[in-house]
């Protein structure tokens, strides 16, 4: 991946050329005749070919801005007619049911779901929760692993006003309970494969509703059977009563949780509506699209970006219960899909697998679309498996910072227009690095970054505004964590993302690093993405995370690796040692390397660091392999004697 941040030789004197070529067309058709004219026309082409770059980078971005544009114009139409309407995503996904009654909606291995079978089911639920009681501010917590119905039970519930709070199905004990509590949830509705979970945890003061599979499946204590009451349930019909809005609360989404509990972002109609939508205008989503989605419906990327191209686009969704690498293009190939999603580290399990001859023809699709497609496999991925489009996606749950890559660019995440650099509410501040605290000038104001300079990626807030709306958390203590007041004037709030990103003068943004990833070693900063990719790319694309531990009696954090090799044979520590002395300045290189069997992930495959940096190169906790990078660059199982010399700060650090 190379980022633009100045025009070579070559590039300068071609668009100062072409200037004076457009330059000499329009003063002989206009000028000519005009000394004031002339004159104008000679000071903007003195001031073009003084400094090219604009000129250049409007001329390449043209296109895409253009067509950018077009489609954005096209989702705030779409999303302003929506707004003004009232409308909620069962009034959107109930317009689709009645133009398509007997198109699929929702896949799952053999099992499918029509647009008016799904439209039934919906109408089924919200007639036996209006009748239990349920009422519009109430909250349900939906636990259920991914299955045709999943969606029909919060959309029913979304007529009637209630809050569904989407619980991670692999969740246990204390976070189980936490995700519970924090929704305020009044009833809970659970899957039979998932009842046996809830026998661990304390009484819940709640109604526990348990959908079953098959008849004769046992109940949970004071459970109540869901299945047969909802096949003999009267459907109750969608009114667009006074009540509804397009701002009600739709759904509780929790963030992964790779550090401490997870928090329950706010999700309203109009922000789903957002979401969806703007994927499908923004990434050229079309109705006859067949979208493969093997990403869990409890969390954004499946739940919102994917199932909502069905209840708003009026596109076929295949599902997976769980995500398989060896299944990927068999599926795509059996249901004929013509897009699929994707999250970065699946696309580098797709690549770990074993290649097979012909792997291009086995599949039909014209697009994946998703977020974290590392740069660093990028191109092979694309080129292994024959991708014709790669639409990468930024944003957050909860946040509003939103970038979209149309154009197939390399690594980048997204871009902003040159010529909206100060009016789209994304912009690039400048930080600490290491904290991810925004720097202040003089007079208290933040400082926007220059192309090529890393910085803190935050948007603004209006709640005005669906594209700039935000939310926030159930809590409202940690909502406020999120936003940054007085940036740019008094009054104004921008939410930080949390991001490091760097932009490039043609208006593409790349991803840089987490804050409090990165880390300070040897008076330099560490970007803990970048050492991640190096070493990954040498064990064969295998989970690997780099975080910073503290050593006593230095200053800084060190560099540690954790490497998953349970065989304990994938790793050639003297290959390994010779990639990273020849690829990672001394700074940048781990002092440690952990081999151990499996790293901690959340459920959206996004790798978890906080336990594995508390344990640190501790050899009275860890039990797994620790290689101490010596003073010859090659790594060698850390001794006890290392270990105490480290300790006494006598290892001459």
């Amino acid at each position: 991946m190379e980022i633009l941040l100045e025009l070579n030789l070559k590039q300068k004197l071609a668009t100062r050329l072409g200037i004076l070529i457009v330059g000499s067309i329009i003063f002989g058709l206009f000028c000519c005749h005009s000394a004031l004219a002339s004159l104008t026309l000679g000071a903007l082409l003195a001031l073009m070919l003084r400094n090219p770059t604009n000129v250049f980078a409007l001329v390449m971005t043209c296109r895409r801005d253009v067509m950018a544009l077009q489609r954005f114009v096209a989702l705030n139409l779409y999303l302003l007619r929506k707004d003004r309407a009232g409308c909620t995503v069962a009034h959107c996904f109930e317009e689709q049911a009645r133009q398509q009654p007997e198109k699929i909606c929702f896949v799952m291995d053999e099992r499918r779901l029509s647009y008016s079978q799904a439209l039934l089911f919906s109408q089924r639920v919200a007639g036996y929760f209006q009748q239990r009681g349920l009422k519009r501010g109430d909250c349900v917590a939906l636990l259920m692993e991914t299955r045709v119905e999943y969606t029909c039970f919060w959309l029913g519930l979304s007529q009637l006003g209630v809050i569904t709070a989407l619980i991670n199905s692999h969740l246990r004990g204390d976070s189980l309970l936490h995700c519970i509590r924090v929704a305020k949830a009044c009833a809970l509705i659970v899957g039979s494969e998932l009842s046996d979970v809830l026998l661990n945890l304390p009484p819940l003061e709640l109604d526990i509703y348990q959908y079953t599979d098959v008849e004769g499946q046992q109940l949970l204590p004071n459970a109540i059977e869901l299945r047969d009451a909802l096949e003999a349930q009267q459907p109750l019909p969608l009114s667009r009563n006074r009540e509804s809005s397009s701002k009600d609360k739709l759904l509780y989404i929790y963030t992964s949780g790779t550090t401490g509990m997870p928090k329950a972002a706010v999700i309203t109609n109009l922000r789903y509506i957002f979401m969806s939508a703007g994927t499908s205008y923004l990434a050229g989503l079309q109705s006859n699209d067949v979208i493969y989605n093997p990403l869990p419906l409890y969390h954004t990327a499946g739940g919102i970006v994917g199932v909502g191209t069905a209840l708003l686009n009026g596109s076929t969704v295949v599902l997976r219960k769980k995500f398989s690498a060896s299944n990927f293009w068999s599926d795509c190939r059996k249901h004929n899909c013509t897009a699929a999603q994707y999250i970065g580290e699946l696309c580098r399990y797709l690549l770990a697998t074993p290649f097979e001859a012909q792997e291009k023809p086995l599949h039909n699709l014209r697009l994946m679309y998703g977020n974290g497609l590392r740069p660093q496999i990028w191109t092979q991925f694309v080129t292994r498996f024959g991708i014709p489009h790669i639409v990468e996606i930024y944003g957050a749950t909860e946040g509003n910072s939103n970038l979209i890559n149309i154009t197939n660019r390399l690594g980048a995440i997204g871009f902003v227009p040159i010529f909206g650099r100060r009016l789209y509410p994304v912009q690039i501040l400048r930080c600490d690095e290491l904290t991810g605290e925004p720097l202040r000038d003089a007079k208290g104001r933040c400082m926007r970054c220059a192309p090529g300079e890393a910085g803190l990626l935050v948007g603004k807030v209006d709640d005005r505004r669906a594209v700039s709306a935000f939310h926030g958390y159930v809590d409202k203590a940690a909502s406020e964590q999120k936003r940054l007041r007085n940036v740019f004037a008094n009054g104004d709030c921008f939410f930080n993302s949390g991001d490091m990103v760097v932009g490039d003068i043609l208006g593409y943004i790349y991803f840089k690093d987490r804050t409090g990833d990165t880390f300070r070693w040897r008076g330099e900063n560490v970007a803990t993405q970048e050492v991640e990719a190096i070493i990954t790319n040498c064990v064969r694309l295998n989970d690997c995370v780099v975080y910073g531990v503290q050593i006593p009696h230095v200053e800084g954090k060190a560099g540690m690796a954790a490497i998953m090799d349970p065989t304990r044979k994938l790793v050639d520590i003297e290959y390994l040692s010779i990639v990273i002395r020849g690829s990672l300045p001394p700074y940048a290189r781990p002092l440690f390397i952990r081999l151990l069997d499996e790293i901690p992930r959340t459920e959206t495959f996004k790798l978890k660091k906080r336990e594995l940096a508390l344990e640190g190169y501790n050899l009275e906790i860890v039990k797994d392999p620790i290689y101490y990078l010596n003073r010859d660059g090659v790594y060698r199982l850390l001794s006890t004697e290392q270990y105490a010399s480290l300790l006494a700060g006598t290892a001459g650090l």
